[in-house]
Protein backbone atom coordinates (compact mmCIF):
# COMPACT_ATOMS: atom_id res chain seq x y z
CA UNK A 1 0.00 0.00 0.00
CA UNK A 2 0.83 3.54 -0.68
CA UNK A 3 2.39 5.05 2.00
CA UNK A 4 1.98 8.94 2.62
CA UNK A 5 3.07 11.28 4.96
CA UNK A 6 0.71 13.87 4.49
CA UNK A 7 -2.61 14.43 2.51
CA UNK A 8 -1.05 16.98 0.81
CA UNK A 9 1.56 14.54 -0.51
CA UNK A 10 -1.32 12.11 -1.07
CA UNK A 11 -2.92 14.86 -3.23
CA UNK A 12 -0.01 15.42 -5.26
CA UNK A 13 0.85 11.74 -5.76
CA UNK A 14 -3.01 11.69 -7.04
CA UNK A 15 -2.45 14.47 -9.55
CA UNK A 16 0.88 12.81 -10.77
CA UNK A 17 -0.87 9.97 -11.69
CA UNK A 18 -3.97 10.54 -14.54
CA UNK A 19 -6.22 8.38 -15.39
CA UNK A 20 -6.49 6.50 -18.73
CA UNK A 21 -7.83 9.19 -20.73
CA UNK A 22 -5.02 11.11 -19.46
CA UNK A 23 -6.73 13.71 -17.11
CA UNK A 24 -5.82 13.97 -13.22
CA UNK A 25 -8.80 15.70 -12.18
CA UNK A 26 -11.85 13.85 -10.32
CA UNK A 27 -14.43 14.33 -7.43
CA UNK A 28 -12.33 13.34 -4.71
CA UNK A 29 -14.72 11.92 -1.84
CA UNK A 30 -12.43 11.10 1.20
CA UNK A 31 -12.53 9.15 4.27
CA UNK A 32 -9.97 7.79 6.53
CA UNK A 33 -10.35 4.12 8.22
CA UNK A 34 -8.53 2.13 10.64
CA UNK A 35 -7.08 -0.98 9.07
CA UNK A 36 -4.46 -2.69 11.72
CA UNK A 37 -2.68 0.03 13.92
CA UNK A 38 -2.76 2.07 11.10
CA UNK A 39 -5.41 5.12 9.40
CA UNK A 40 -5.66 4.50 5.72
CA UNK A 41 -6.98 7.54 3.38
CA UNK A 42 -8.91 6.62 0.88
CA UNK A 43 -9.71 9.12 -2.05
CA UNK A 44 -12.39 7.66 -4.64
CA UNK A 45 -14.92 9.43 -7.07
CA UNK A 46 -15.28 9.63 -11.18
CA UNK A 47 -12.99 11.31 -13.56
CA UNK A 48 -14.17 14.46 -14.72
CA UNK A 49 -13.55 13.87 -18.14
CA UNK A 50 -14.41 10.29 -19.10
CA UNK A 51 -16.46 9.63 -15.29
CA UNK A 52 -13.89 6.00 -15.04
CA UNK A 53 -13.94 5.31 -11.26
CA UNK A 54 -10.84 6.56 -9.20
CA UNK A 55 -9.65 5.19 -6.04
CA UNK A 56 -6.84 5.54 -4.35
CA UNK A 57 -5.44 4.43 -0.52
CA UNK A 58 -2.68 5.69 1.24
CA UNK A 59 -1.74 4.47 4.65
CA UNK A 60 -1.07 7.63 6.48
CA UNK A 61 2.55 8.20 8.38
CA UNK A 62 2.43 8.56 12.21
CA UNK A 63 3.83 11.37 12.52
CA UNK A 64 1.89 14.76 12.92
CA UNK A 65 2.60 16.16 8.99
CA UNK A 66 4.22 19.70 9.31
CA UNK A 67 1.70 22.50 7.73
CA UNK A 68 1.57 23.06 4.42
CA UNK A 69 3.29 23.92 1.69
CA UNK A 70 5.30 21.06 3.45
CA UNK A 71 4.54 17.76 2.09
CA UNK A 72 6.21 15.68 4.66
CA UNK A 73 8.76 15.74 7.80
CA UNK A 74 12.27 14.87 7.72
CA UNK A 75 12.67 11.34 5.83
CA UNK A 76 12.28 11.53 1.61
CA UNK A 77 8.91 10.47 0.18
CA UNK A 78 8.16 6.73 -0.50
CA UNK A 79 5.54 7.86 -2.96
CA UNK A 80 6.80 10.64 -5.11
CA UNK A 81 10.30 10.49 -6.60
CA UNK A 82 12.90 13.52 -6.83
CA UNK A 83 12.72 13.61 -10.33
CA UNK A 84 8.93 14.33 -10.06
CA UNK A 85 9.04 17.24 -7.16
CA UNK A 86 11.57 18.79 -9.50
CA UNK A 87 9.40 18.92 -12.46
CA UNK A 88 6.12 19.91 -9.61
CA UNK A 89 8.44 22.78 -8.68
CA UNK A 90 9.47 23.92 -12.55
CA UNK A 91 6.09 23.59 -13.62
CA UNK A 92 4.25 25.72 -10.51
CA UNK A 93 7.45 28.62 -10.53
CA UNK A 94 7.53 28.82 -14.21
CA UNK A 95 4.00 29.61 -14.75
CA UNK A 96 3.66 31.68 -11.47
CA UNK A 97 6.71 33.54 -12.89
CA UNK A 98 5.32 34.12 -15.70
CA UNK A 99 1.73 35.51 -14.45
CA UNK A 100 4.48 37.73 -12.07
CA UNK A 101 5.89 39.34 -14.85
CA UNK A 102 2.65 40.41 -16.50
CA UNK A 103 0.79 41.78 -13.67
CA UNK A 104 2.16 44.52 -11.50
CA UNK A 105 3.62 44.09 -8.37
CA UNK A 106 0.94 45.22 -5.88
CA UNK A 107 -0.72 41.84 -7.39
CA UNK A 108 2.28 39.32 -6.35
CA UNK A 109 0.64 38.19 -3.44
CA UNK A 110 -1.82 36.66 -5.10
CA UNK A 111 1.30 34.05 -5.98
CA UNK A 112 2.85 33.76 -2.82
CA UNK A 113 1.24 30.61 -2.26
CA UNK A 114 2.13 28.94 -5.76
CA UNK A 115 5.71 29.84 -5.03
CA UNK A 116 5.30 28.46 -1.12
CA UNK A 117 4.28 25.02 -2.77
CA UNK A 118 7.12 25.22 -5.58
CA UNK A 119 9.67 25.72 -2.35
CA UNK A 120 8.66 22.62 -0.58
CA UNK A 121 8.66 20.89 -3.27
CA UNK A 122 12.42 22.07 -4.03
CA UNK A 123 13.32 21.39 -0.55
CA UNK A 124 11.87 17.88 -0.70
CA UNK A 125 14.33 16.68 -3.12
CA UNK A 126 17.17 17.26 -0.85
CA UNK A 127 15.56 14.88 1.57
CA UNK A 128 17.05 12.53 -1.27
CA UNK A 129 20.56 12.97 -1.05
CA UNK A 130 22.07 10.42 1.45
CA UNK A 131 24.96 11.91 4.18
CA UNK A 132 27.90 12.25 3.03
CA UNK A 133 26.68 12.73 -0.57
CA UNK A 134 26.48 15.92 -2.94
CA UNK A 135 23.74 14.45 -5.41
CA UNK A 136 20.82 12.36 -5.61
CA UNK A 137 21.78 9.11 -6.38
CA UNK A 138 20.37 7.46 -9.42
CA UNK A 139 18.62 5.04 -7.58
CA UNK A 140 15.96 7.08 -5.53
CA UNK A 141 14.41 8.20 -9.11
CA UNK A 142 11.52 5.09 -8.77
CA UNK A 143 9.39 7.35 -11.65
CA UNK A 144 9.69 6.54 -15.38
CA UNK A 145 8.96 10.71 -15.51
CA UNK A 146 12.21 10.79 -12.76
CA UNK A 147 14.12 9.03 -14.63
CA UNK A 148 13.74 10.60 -17.94
CA UNK A 149 14.41 14.00 -16.05
CA UNK A 150 17.61 12.52 -13.90
CA UNK A 151 18.67 11.34 -17.72
CA UNK A 152 18.23 14.40 -19.13
CA UNK A 153 19.72 17.11 -16.51
CA UNK A 154 21.63 14.82 -13.94
CA UNK A 155 23.48 18.28 -12.67
CA UNK A 156 19.90 19.59 -11.61
CA UNK A 157 20.11 17.12 -8.40
CA UNK A 158 23.41 18.07 -7.74
CA UNK A 159 23.09 19.49 -4.01
CA UNK A 160 24.80 22.71 -4.74
CA UNK A 161 22.18 23.03 -7.63
CA UNK A 162 18.73 22.55 -5.83
CA UNK A 163 20.33 25.01 -3.21
CA UNK A 164 20.74 27.70 -5.48
CA UNK A 165 16.94 27.07 -6.68
CA UNK A 166 15.96 26.95 -3.32
CA UNK A 167 17.40 30.44 -2.06
CA UNK A 168 16.07 31.63 -5.24
CA UNK A 169 12.60 31.14 -4.68
CA UNK A 170 13.08 31.95 -0.90
CA UNK A 171 14.24 35.56 -2.51
CA UNK A 172 11.04 35.70 -5.04
CA UNK A 173 8.63 35.20 -1.82
CA UNK A 174 10.55 37.59 0.19
CA UNK A 175 10.42 40.15 -2.57
CA UNK A 176 6.66 39.13 -2.69
CA UNK A 177 6.35 39.57 0.65
CA UNK A 178 8.48 43.41 0.38
CA UNK A 179 6.61 44.98 -2.26
CA UNK A 180 2.93 42.97 -2.66
CA UNK A 181 0.64 42.68 0.35
CA UNK A 182 -2.83 41.29 0.08
CA UNK A 183 -5.34 43.81 1.03
CA UNK A 184 -6.38 44.88 4.03
CA UNK A 185 -2.49 43.56 5.36
CA UNK A 186 -0.45 46.32 6.78
CA UNK A 187 3.04 44.84 7.58
CA UNK A 188 5.49 41.65 5.46
CA UNK A 189 3.85 38.71 5.36
CA UNK A 190 4.65 35.90 8.17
Amino acid sequence: MLRARSSLEAHLYMDLHPCECGSSDFVRRHRLEQRGDGIVAVYEGPCTQCGRNRNFAFLMADEIPPPPPAFGGPEPSEIIDPGEFVGVAHDVSRRAGLEMLNSPESEHHRYRGAMAYALAASEEVLKFIPPGQDAVPASAFTSEAGRARYEREPAKFDRDILQMDIDLTRKILADIDEVSRPPGQSGPQA
